[in-house]
């Protein structure tokens, strides 16, 4: 791993945790909140790529296991990983992979709206449907309730997968992915 990638995962790393100052907003029928996270998480697959993206989320969910407060809310330590949101938390480094598998794979052929594509897919629908079924585990309601639930973060995930696409799309010389698509 170059310096530049590993400099880019503990930015995105802290990048995330930065985001989770901003408080979320909570919901009175699901006891997950609102939160700006999900477009650092978004923002890590499509610039930083799969493995760069994984090894940031990686670090980051180290950082919350070991009790720093750095989910929304002030939110860190064990305790994070029986909660409601463990689903949501955990499924971030796996979407990561996935929206960095795929914008590498269509990276010479990069467009915003295929990034939005991806960034819907893997960064919204891919979170909801793991952290919405785990939700529902841990609440004891049924999975349907979870799932339909969910829908209410719909509209601003949609919203932050356009922004992170966006912001992506503007960076893109920047990316550590075109680094790679370079070089081979």
């Amino acid at each position: 791993m170059k310096t530049k990638e590993i400099v880019f995962a503990a930015l995105f790393a802290a990048l995330i945790a930065v985001m989770g100052l901003i408080p979320p907003i909570p919901l009175g029928f699901i006891p997950v909140p609102i939160t700006l996270q999900t477009l650092g998480v978004m923002l890590a697959g499509c610039f930083l790529g799969r493995k760069t993206g994984f090894i940031s989320l990686l670090l980051f969910i180290i950082l919350v296991a070991i009790g720093l407060p750095l989910l929304s809310g002030g939110r860190g330590g064990p305790s994070v990983f029986v909660s409601p949101t463990v689903g949501y938390f955990l499924s971030w480094p796996l979407a990561v992979l996935c929206i960095g598998y795929v914008t590498e794979k269509i990276w010479s052929k990069l467009s915003l709206w295929k990034l939005i594509v991806i960034n819907f897919v893997f960064g919204v629908l891919l979170i909801s449907l793991i952290g919405a079924p785990v939700m529902a585990l841990i609440t004891g309601t049924s999975i349907w309730a979870g799932l339909v639930g969910a829908t209410a973060f719909l509209p601003g995930d949609l919203l932050k997968a356009v922004v992170a696409s966006i912001v992506a799309v503007q960076l893109k010389t920047l990316s550590p992915i075109d680094d790679k698509v370079n070089r081979t």
